[in-house]
């Protein structure tokens, strides 16, 4: 059976596009978090205010609804998730979500950021998405895959990793 998987990362780098990339190759639902998010949290991004926890909490446990209703046929979700009590909350609705983590340093994603005219999401609030972030850990059902090469390179190496998984080897990028 296709778990959903969800596409994380820091904003710009590249979860969206990655995301529907990948669920248009594997043929499932596409869905971005950020389309989740009520007025109040995009309110307080544009302003320049990072989220806390209070404000990710019921955004989240829409995702993780999205989550469970792909959780048989599978789905693609582009969302942060920079925290393990994030990612933690979303496989609660799902345990079998798998997580593809687009890595990259502040200097690549700050060059994607600038290419992106009228996002909510200021470049200003680079620097907390990076401080915020906490990598995949071993236990995590995920792989990370670096961003600094094309969309189709890094569904491939997705695509590839998930498969060798499945088939019993280990498929992901060491940690």
């Amino acid at each position: 059976m296709p778990s959903p998987i969800v596409v994380m990362g820091v904003s710009g780098s590249g979860k969206s596009t990655v995301g529907a990339a990948l669920a248009q190759r594997l043929r499932v639902p596409f869905a971005d978090a950020d389309d989740f998010h009520p007025p109040a949290n995009i309110a307080k991004m544009t302003a320049g205010e990072p989220l806390d926890d209070d404000d990710r909490h019921p955004w989240l446990e829409a995702i993780g609804q999205w989550l469970a209703q792909q959780c048989t046929a599978g789905g693609v979700m582009s969302c942060s998730a920079l925290k393990r009590k994030y990612r933690d909350q979303l496989r609660r609705h799902c345990s079998e979500t798998e997580l593809l983590h687009l890595v990259g340093t502040p200097e690549v994603i700050g060059r994607r950021q600038a290419s992106r005219p009228g996002h909510f999401m200021p470049a200003s609030l680079l620097i907390s998405q990076f401080e915020t972030l906490e990598p995949l850990e071993p236990d995590e059902n995920g792989i990370d895959i670096d961003v600094d090469q094309s969309i189709d390179a890094i569904v491939e190496t997705y695509v590839a990793a998930r498969g060798s998984r499945s088939a019993g080897g280990d498929g992901g990028t060491p940690r």
